[in-house]
């Protein structure tokens, strides 16, 4: 959010019980208040680059909140969203709070000083995903550069992995690294559109195509001219749009509903799964066709727990993000053996869960182990339980520490065979049976690479 505020404020005004008089509008406009009005929120697939916030009229429940919500995750925007409502419907303004809005007000307030303070606090809602480019792990740099390479010869990209892994991000990477950086980045997640909005999302349409259509509206297609299209979760496209969608992609021109004429359009497709969609092609979900057409290259990004030297410096990250207004700079070293010692089931998005639900507890300056509640409990202890199912490391193993170079004596090396592969079939990764072994995942890599030399089978590692 903008932290020194707003003098003036876009906004669009969603109420489908009254309209305002010319008197009301008038004070909203000396508040600094600019009002763009929408008669359903279907309408709210406009451009949104320049709107600062949206106004919904709540009755008697916060449905109408919450698929406000549930369409802007679909256009991959965060926006503040201020609720009005009767000031007899107290329960109906707490409800909505608890639900994300960023402001509830009574829908008689027309006060100009009262939303003029509001429009002072608006701003966009910071959007951690775009800001977490965070790539220090050797895995995460080979593809930040594979990435690049990508970015500039412009070709259709798919992403894959896991859910959370950060697809967004290295989405915008492609785009602001090509030579579209200039033109526009559009999002939409195909998983998160009803089905009956996604195509007049997708494609547009004119004044009076269908009902409630009072202007024309132009498709993402169309305000990504010029800059780059990111489709997330294009595995969940209905069916029956997949055609339409290899035909824009083959014929650079897209018709609007109720148009006669198709557009041109250009710009560059960046399409995201979390779906096996070779496995989608065989359950006739998912067309062939269009699947050789979106993944001239593809990008896998792996999960959180596969890079872990990402995990500190992206947490320290998200903590700047997060903590700067509150006075919590750091982590407490056994909150970050927690962070490494964690699967992170949910990638990159649960990491910014823990982390903010940690900052709610925490009252110091550093976030410590008791502060961190994680979504899967039993994988988040200090001191997991495989550890103890494992025989007391040796103490030579624990002398040699992270020297790379130290040898393994004949004496030993049976017996640190026999430690090292009980860590390695009872710890769910190599970054947690380092740590039951007290030494680094370098150094137990090196020490596998020298039991392999020495002929004895590691054929059980992870």
């Amino acid at each position: 959010m903008n932290n020194s505020g707003l003098q003036n404020a876009n906004v669009l005004w969603l109420d489908t019980v009254s309209p305002f008089s010319e008197e009301e509008l008038l004070r909203l406009r000396s508040a600094g208040v600019q009002v763009l009005k929408v008669r359903s929120a279907s309408d709210l697939g406009v451009d949104l680059k320049h709107v600062d916030a949206i106004v919904i009229r709540l009755t008697t429940d916060t449905g109408l909140l919450d698929e406000v919500k549930r369409i802007l995750r679909g256009l991959l925007c965060s926006l503040p969203l201020i609720c009005r409502v009767d000031r007899h419907c107290l329960e109906v303004g707490v409800q909505a709070m608890h639900g994300g809005a960023f402001d509830v007000i009574a829908s008689d307030e027309w006060s100009e000083s009262v939303w003029r303070s509001m429009v002072s606090r608006m701003g966009r809602t910071p959007d951690v995903a775009s800001q977490s480019y965070v790539f220090v792990d050797p895995s995460s740099q080979k593809l930040l550069e594979l990435a690049r390479r990508v970015a500039a010869a412009g070709v259709t990209t798919l992403l894959t992995g896991p859910t959370g892994v950060g697809k967004e991000v290295l989405a915008r990477i492609l785009h602001e690294a090509s030579p579209r950086r200039n033109g526009p980045f559009i999002g939409l997640n195909c998983a998160a559109i009803p089905e009956t909005m996604i195509e007049d999302l997708l494609f547009g349409h004119e004044k009076g195509a269908f009902t409630g259509a009072a202007r024309e509206h132009k498709g993402v297609f169309e305000q990504a001219e010029g800059g780059s299209l990111f489709l997330d979760e294009i595995g969940e496209m209905p069916f029956s749009l997949q055609s339409k969608l290899l035909r824009v992609l083959q014929e650079r021109q897209v018709t609007r509903l109720g148009a006669q004429s198709p557009i041109s359009v250009d710009f560059r497709l960046i399409a995201a799964t979390n779906k096996d969609l070779r496995a989608a092609i065989l359950g006739r979900e998912f067309r062939e066709d269009l699947y050789f057409r979106i993944s001239t290259f593809r990008l896998s990004i792996p999960a959180l727990v596969e890079r872990p030297g990402d995990i500190l410096p992206l947490a320290n990250h998200l903590l700047n993000v997060f903590g700067a207004d509150v006075g919590v700079n750091g982590f407490t070293e056994e909150a970050e053996n927690m962070l490494l010692g964690y699967e992170w089931p949910g990638n990159v998005r649960e990491l910014s869960n823990v982390l903010q639900r940690a900052l709610v507890i925490c009252s110091g300056p550093l976030i410590d182990a008791g502060h961190l509640l994680f979504d899967e409990p039993s994988l988040s202890s200090a001191k997991p339980a495989f550890v103890e199912r494992i025989a007391q490391p040796l103490p030579e193993l624990e002398a040699v520490g992270d020297q790379e170079g130290a040898a393994l004596g004949p004496a030993i090396r049976n017996r640190e065979h026999r430690v090292i592969m009980a860590a390695l079939q009872t710890a769910p990764n190599r970054v947690e049976a380092a740590k039951a072994l007290g030494i680094s995942p370098r150094t137990l890599r090196y020490k596998l690479a020298q039991l392999r030399d020495h002929g004895l089978s590691v054929s059980a590692i992870q």
